[in-house]
């Protein structure tokens, strides 16, 4: 029986029990590849990585930036960086050089991982490595490591777009993973037989704190995903007989058109998704072929907030549950006082599942609290049953595809372009992605080019957060403090 760590402990040691008492019961898998690896060789690889960063001059409190595609080394360098006291710092491998490079210079990491010497902006201070370099360092065989201090020590480092257009560092430490995990163990009702398909990358907080790290906590099958393919997908969980799938709305509604097998499927207890905001229709098709599928809502900075029961799961579909155990979500002014149910308000959080704050962004972090209580910046309003249904944002976000795009972080983009005078850009309703971004441009000479625009930005903007349509307007309309009235745009075009 699995004893708990509690808070207090570091992440890096909780894989050392389930080698104990598991060591053959199988910890990952990559479904790309097809590579295994059990308890015991997960354990020892971590302790022989830990022993590796040390000797690379790795010291608490340093960074160590993993920039890979969901594989075995990124979780046995996540939890062996914990292990030393490091911080890692998953960076989103879908961004372009200029993105990435901020974020190194941002984080100054000691130590950074990737797959090849030119997939990463060089940076003075840190010492890069390919996989293959970093393993041949490893000893055959290296001695158990004194685990750094756990519970409020920094432990990640995810980075969130910022409403300021420049990312931020949500700094997780150790006793806000546990918390997390706990409330996953909860809700995903996850044990050592449970089989958990991860078809969201490892950068991302939904992958690794919500999917991925919980289950190996809990000494259950980890199967990673790193390409999505709407069959393919229902295949992988066949093949392993998986009892969780978790994945973003547009994925589920990619299955849903590409078609259902419902005996690929029977294996699951149901299917988990969160990230945007999903159709009712898809939640209800996918109950139609015989699979719960439940809907829950966190952020970055909190991991999971609220989350349906199986048994509320259709019934109140359309909400994204109730507060998880280990946390208090309230509904609130933006004062701070609360709201009656029914009430639309933002959605605020305190608990031991709330980031430490923002890395070396203090005065973000003071803007982000209210009264002891985290400001999540969504818009939302609770039942008399406790059940949060979302229905804005007070912050400018949208959500393309389940990843979140800040319209400030574009529009410093494309108002650098030497044809752009002025520059809004909006999220609005997409069949495939769910939101996608339209750019309202006042030119700053004719002809314009939007094409060329989107063009240029592509080299500085990943993919998901280039705006899929460019509309020309004469002038921005602007409140009398000069605020660009956003809903005007939208109303007028």
């Amino acid at each position: 029986m699995r004893t708990d760590p509690g808070p207090e402990a570091n992440v890096g040691t909780w894989l050392a029990l389930h080698a104990e008492t598991q060591p053959e019961r199988t910890a990952l898998v990559v479904e790309r590849t097809g590579e295994r690896i059990s308890y015991r060789e997960l354990e020892s690889r971590v302790r022989r990585t830990a022993a590796a960063l040390r000797e690379l001059g790795v010291a608490p409190g340093d960074r160590v930036a993993l920039a890979l595609p969901s594989e075995l080394l990124y979780l046995e360098l996540y939890f062996a960086a914990a292990l030393v006291g490091a911080i890692s710092i998953p960076l989103n491998t879908r961004l372009t050089q200029a993105e990435l490079a901020f974020q190194l210079d941002d984080a100054e990491p000691r130590l950074a991982v990737r797959p090849g010497r030119s997939d990463l902006p060089a940076r003075a201070g840190t010492l890069a490595l390919a996989p293959d370099e970093l393993r041949a360092r490893l000893r055959a065989d290296a001695p158990r490591v004194t685990p750094a201090p756990g519970g409020d020590s920094p432990q990640t480092i995810l980075y969130t777009s910022g409403t300021t257009g420049q990312p931020k560092g949500a700094v997780l430490p150790h006793r806000k993973t546990y918390w997390n995990t706990r409330n996953a163990e909860r809700y995903f009702e996850l044990d050592s037989s449970s089989v958990v398909v991860c078809p969201i990358p490892l950068f991302h907080s939904f992958g690794l704190k919500i999917l991925s790290v919980p289950a190996l906590y809990c000494g259950a099958t980890v199967v990673l995903v790193d390409r999505f393919d709407p069959v393919a997908l229902q295949d992988c969980v066949a093949r392993h007989r998986a009892t969780l799938l978790g994945a973003v709305p547009v994925m589920f509604a990619r299955m849903l058109e590409a078609g259902l097998a419902r005996e690929k499927l029977a294996s699951l207890r149901f299917a988990f998704t969160a990230g945007a905001a999903i159709a009712v229709d898809t939640i209800e098709s996918w109950f139609a072929k015989g699979v719960c599928l439940k809907q829950g809502y966190g952020q970055t900075e909190t991991s999971i907030l609220c989350c349906l029961d199986a048994a509320d799961a259709l019934r109140k579909a359309g909400s994204v549950g109730r507060a998880v155990p280990f946390g208090e979500v309230r509904i609130a002014d933006a004062e701070g006082r609360p709201r009656a149910p029914g009430e639309s308000g933002e959605v605020q959080v305190r608990g031991p599942i709330v980031m430490l704050g923002y890395w070396r962004r203090p005065e973000e972090t003071a803007a982000s609290r209210v009264g002891g209580w985290h400001r999540t910046g969504d818009l939302g309003v609770m039942d008399t049953e406790g059940f949060v249904t979302l229905v804005g944002r007070l912050k400018e976000l949208y959500i393309s595809g389940g990843e979140n795009v800040y319209p400030a972080e574009v529009e410093r983009v494309l108002g650098q372009h030497e044809s752009v005078s002025e520059v809004a850009v909006v999220g609005v309703p997409d069949e495939r992605w769910g939101e996608a971004g339209r750019a309202y441009v006042v030119p700053a000479r004719e002809p314009f080019d939007a094409a060329a625009l989107l063009a240029w930005a592509g080299a500085r903007l990943a993919r998901y957060k280039l705006p899929r349509e460019v509309v020309v307007v004469a002038e921005l309309p602007r409140t009398a403090s000069g605020k660009v009235q956003k809903h005007e745009l939208l109303r007028s075009h």
